[in-house]
């Protein structure tokens, strides 16, 4: 099922002197911009397939990957239903605006609830289809042995620009884990010669560490595929979180600033920390490109730190 519109480009830009490729993933959709819609085309096959009525998923209260999954949802002819994790401070703004206008349906919990969305998610889909709804279930970030293959099919696309430029890193910002996880599923299958850099938006490594593995195995385990797998090769950032998850911080919206200055928007939730990741670790190889995960309506929900 094809939702977005691929390839995207690589394009290089001049940052301080350096010139910097950069994946532009912020291009795959308007509405459903961002790394998500790769994801997401894999499960939406899937609701299709399963005739369902209501597609259920969660993450943050400004979440890209709920704003994108009600977004194909109405466009598809699904009930999109969300569980956000925050407040509902009024006047919506940035993706929760836009999953008001989706007429989602939304339930707001807290971070103790979230930590049991997986369990209060399930319980609603028992529920629903005791009614007669069939219900798909898309996982946070859409980030699953089903959602990575998303990411091994941008690694298709960029395996040409790999080897014609000798790329020999990858950067993405993490925060669920299936964007890292088919990044680096995708290398293995295409005999890359390439290192995964994942620069964590929040939680830890061992966290990360441990997620991916589990993604991978349970691929590697549903689609029979030959493959090592050693999470020692896993590579991650954890310098650029600041003070939490979707917490801006002084450094992060100064190269926000610089690079919309270029006509690239990054977001202060994903892509504005790990480019900032990028930018101070990139040295450490010869020929690195950056993968811009999108994010650009969560913006407007930070006019604050931009005065």
């Amino acid at each position: 099922m094809n939702l977005g519109f691929f390839p995207t480009p690589v394009d290089e830009f001049e940052f301080k002197g350096e010139k910097i490729l950069i994946k532009r993933d912020d291009f795959t959709e308007l509405v459903a911009s961002g790394n998500k819609i790769r994801k997401l085309e894999y499960f939406f096959y899937k609701a299709k397939e399963e005739k369902v009525k209501k597609v259920l998923t969660c993450g943050g209260v400004q979440s890209n990957h709920a704003r994108a999954t009600a977004y194909l949802s109405r466009k598809l002819g699904f009930e999109p239903v969300l569980f956000l994790r925050g407040n509902a401070n009024k006047p919506y703004n940035g993706n929760l605006f836009l999953d008001y206008l989706f007429d989602a349906e939304i339930h707001f919990v807290t971070d103790e609830e979230y930590k049991e969305i997986d369990r209060i998610m399930e319980e609603y889909k028992i529920k629903e289809e005791e009614k007669g709804n069939k219900v798909l279930i898309i996982p946070e970030g859409g980030s699953d042995e089903l959602g990575l293959w998303g990411y091994v099919d941008a690694m298709l696309e960029m395996e040409k620009i790999i080897i014609d430029k000798k790329v020999d890193a990858i950067f993405c910002a993490v925060g669920s884990g299936g964007t890292y996880a088919g990044l680096f599923l995708g290398a293995k299958l295409l005999n890359l010669e390439i290192k995964i850099c994942g620069v964590l938006v929040t939680r830890d490594i061992n966290y990360f560490s441990n997620k991916v593995e589990k993604i991978l195995k349970n691929a590697i385990e549903e689609y029979s595929l030959s493959l090592e797998l050693d999470k020692k090769e896993f590579l991650f950032f954890d310098s650029y979180i600041g003070e939490g998850y979707a917490i801006p911080y002084k450094e992060e919206i100064e190269i926000i600033k610089e690079m919309a200055k270029k006509g690239i928007i990054l977001d202060p939730v994903y892509t504005g920390k790990a480019f900032y990741g990028f930018i101070n670790e990139k040295n450490k190889f010869k020929n690195p490109i950056f993968l811009h995960t999108g994010g650009i309506y969560s913006i407007f929900a930070f006019r604050e730190y931009f005065n």
